[in-house]
């Protein structure tokens, strides 16, 4: 790989892990998604066809949305925008997107040998919300809908679908890889009956690292720091997991203890955030295909048709090779 091949890509993650680390540097979890408990139902960013951002995207584009007050989940390119009719208003600042791909490497010309195969690639490029556009068509500004949180025995029903074993313990909640079992105290410790779906959501998440689920080992990639990470993995994974399932989001007891790991994390691996993102997404995968949510978040049936989407042909930035 060429050395502006391994800057660029450098660039790339450390641009979106300085997005984190800003964030959590001023004790904001960015993969808390924005929720108005008074009158909006929680959304996840959607690109202009109008299907749903993943992993480390969705946590992206909400740090961006709730920090600059945008009410639209709608994401477009500038091309994107100008193809709808809509105009980017002067002035203002898109946000990076990035897209992970693969593709198969050439065989070098000078060697009869074939150099490597396949290889992963990513690519960054701007969107803008919608918001920040005007003349777009009316539905990306879909009005605010009602709340609706998803009851405790429609959660519960939700899980048994899992098929995920859990006890009752008396103050811990946490998944017991041995044993294959989730651990959880009552309902009534807990704050709320939200607080505690949101726990097992945690919980459920850890628990698709099991070998007979998605087999997730971290410990080759991250070492000592592989606790820290399967923690980044899992509380991102039950943001987006409770988007899906329309819970509001809820903060962990040590809050300012995980902020601390996870920065000094961070500091270390440029790429860690990526990586735990996209671990995070598969493990939502995972549960929502094993047991659907009964709240929809499909998208809309008048969406715009694929070949708008900006993660299909990006206008990139920077294309980079990625290592395994």
């Amino acid at each position: 790989m060429s050395h502006s091949a391994h800057n660029a890509r450098g660039d790339i993650a450390a641009r979106v892990t300085a997005r984190i680390l800003a964030d959590l540097d001023r004790g904001v979890l960015p993969w808390r998604k924005p929720w108005d408990a008074s009158s909006t139902s929680p959304f996840l960013p959607r690109r202009a066809s109008g299907e749903i951002y993943r992993g480390a995207n969705v946590v992206l584009l909400w740090s961006a949305g709730a920090a600059q007050g945008y009410t639209s989940p709608y994401w477009l390119t500038f091309n994107q925008a100008s193809k709808l009719g809509g105009r980017v208003r002067k002035g203002e600042r898109g946000e990076v997107v990035i897209y992970y791909g693969q593709a198969s490497a050439p065989r070098a010309e000078e060697s009869s040998e074939a150099r490597g195969g396949s290889f992963r690639f990513l690519k960054a490029y701007v969107a803008f919300n919608a918001d920040q556009v005007v003349d777009l068509p009316d539905r990306f500004h879909p009005p605010p809908a009602k709340l609706s949180v998803m009851a405790s025995p429609a959660h519960e029903a939700w899980f048994a679908r899992l098929e995920i074993a859990r006890v009752l313990s008396h103050d811990t909640a946490c998944y017991i890889p041995g044993q294959d079992v989730i651990a959880m105290p009552p309902v009534g410790a807990f704050d709320s009956a939200e607080a505690y779906a949101a726990t097992l959501n945690h919980e459920a998440c850890h628990a698709t690292g099991a070998g007979h689920r998605l087999h997730r080992d971290l410990g080759r990639r991250f070492g000592d720091a592989t606790y820290c990470a399967e923690e980044l993995v899992a509380e991102i994974g039950a943001s987006i997991l409770g988007a899906h399932l329309h819970l509001p989001p809820q903060h962990i007891h040590d809050h300012a203890a995980y902020i601390d790991h996870w920065m000094k994390l961070l500091n270390r691996d440029a790429r860690a955030f990526l990586t735990a993102a996209t671990k995070a997404q598969a493990a939502v995968d995972w549960l929502l295909d094993k047991s659907p949510p009964p709240c929809s978040e499909m998208p809309p049936s008048d969406a715009v048709p694929d070949a708008s989407n900006a993660e299909s042909e990006p206008a990139g930035i920077e294309t980079t090779h990625v290592p395994a």
